[in-house]
């Protein structure tokens, strides 16, 4: 089933909900009046778009009535924007106008050197980015669909509506892209106004921050006996740019996120592997369940998990002082250190966040062996007749 395209010109209303748009717009105002590669694109996304749902192409900025937004680039998902030749290459398209989280696709007036000096390229790689598009109504209609698509952005989403609130506005702030021509939307920024149902009130001098989820593994080690407090425990050494500690380094768990569609166990021993060298089979793997980390700023979640490791894994790490792992393409450097609970939980080793999830680990533990201590049978009472 073909899709259907709708034009929305200067001044005219826009749809209440669509999948996709696109904007096609000039650089300077001088070339407003240039239409003809306007009627042509217009003309390909008709033939190619492929449905089944609707694509709107703005071709003006169309009066918005919503809560927050000045322009037609508040609704577009691409935008095709012509060149006068002067402005950002094809190949530097991709950091010109990314930081508001939509795709911009420069289109010089000559040369055929690249793809984008064509209409038809250009057409041609905006509807790779939007794929079917995802249908979106309301204020949803200001949500990029790179933005949209995200597993962090849907989960707060579902989270807002379950209890009744609805998004009033939402302005795309910042981005931040990685990979192969930095196409991966990694970070994100989303000025949201919403509606809290449970207080009747207008919230919107917030920003919802976001990444892919994380998965970490607390490693530790500890004798027959030992204490809370002497409980060995690994962590690394990294350098952060946003590192306000002492020496500007991090310690934190092993872990990460990743660029693959990883399971978040797999994603864990992967991470583990990476950042210290040490490779676990994923059964030995415990898992204790998945929160955000800072919950009044971002809306990534940490998945954490456990591993009680060997004295001669304890011993090889502990022999690994001074070496470095990593991923060097990824400018990813760490340090595996041994230290125990006292030390992190007295000397400010490492953040409130990390300091939680290593208690949560080892309490989780503790109580579990407890648990089997007191319901473990009694040997001399088993015996008596």
């Amino acid at each position: 089933m073909r899709g259907e395209l709708l034009v929305v010109g200067e001044g005219e209303n826009p749809p209440r909900d669509w999948d996709a748009s696109v904007l096609l717009a000039d650089q300077a105002r001088s070339q407003r009046n240039a239409t003809p590669w306007r009627a042509e694109a217009i003309r390909l996304l008709r033939d190619e778009w492929p449905g089944p749902g609707r694509l709107v192409v703005f071709t003006g900025s169309p009066p918005l009535t919503d809560y927050r937004g000045d322009t037609a680039h508040a609704y577009a998902d691409v935008v095709i924007r012509r060149t006068s030749g002067n402005g950002p290459t094809p190949g530097e398209a991709w950091t010109a106008g990314h930081d508001s989280g939509r795709i911009v696709i420069d289109l010089l007036p000559s040369g055929d050197a690249s793809s984008y000096e064509t209409t038809a390229g250009a057409v041609t790689a905006a509807l790779a980015h939007l794929g079917a598009g995802a249908r979106r109504t309301g204020a949803e209609r200001q949500v990029p669909l790179a933005i949209w698509g995200t597993g962090g952005f849907q989960r707060w989403y579902a989270a807002q509506r379950a209890t009744g609130n609805t998004m009033l506005a939402a302005r795309p702030v910042w981005s931040f892209r990685v990979g192969a021509e930095r196409r991966l939307l990694f970070y994100w920024a989303l000025h949201v106004a919403v509606h809290v149902a449970a207080e009747d009130r207008v919230k919107s001098n917030e920003v919802v921050i976001s990444r892919p989820d994380i998965a970490v593994v607390v490693l530790y080690a500890q004798g027959a006996r030992a204490a809370l407090d002497d409980v060995a425990i690994v962590l690394v050494r990294e350098y952060r740019a946003a590192a306000s500690s002492p020496g500007a380094y991090v310690h934190e768990l092993p872990g990460g996120s990743g660029t693959r569609p990883d399971d978040p166990r797999s994603l864990a021993i992967r991470e583990l592997h990476e950042e210290t060298g040490l490779l676990l089979d994923p059964g030995r793997l415990r898992a204790h369940g998945s929160r955000q980390l800072v919950a009044s700023m971002s809306c990534h979640h940490a998945h954490l998990y456990s591993a009680e490791i060997t004295a001669a894994e304890l011993d090889l790490i502990r022999s690994l002082a001074g070496t470095s792992y990593g991923i060097e393409a990824d400018t990813e450097r760490t340090w595996p250190e041994v230290t125990t609970f006292r030390r992190i939980r007295t000397e400010g080793l490492v953040d409130w966040a990390t300091l939680g999830l290593v208690a949560q680990a080892l309490t989780d533990r503790f109580a579990a062996r407890a648990e089997v201590t007191r319901t473990a049978p009694d040997d001399e009472g088993s015996c008596r007749g």
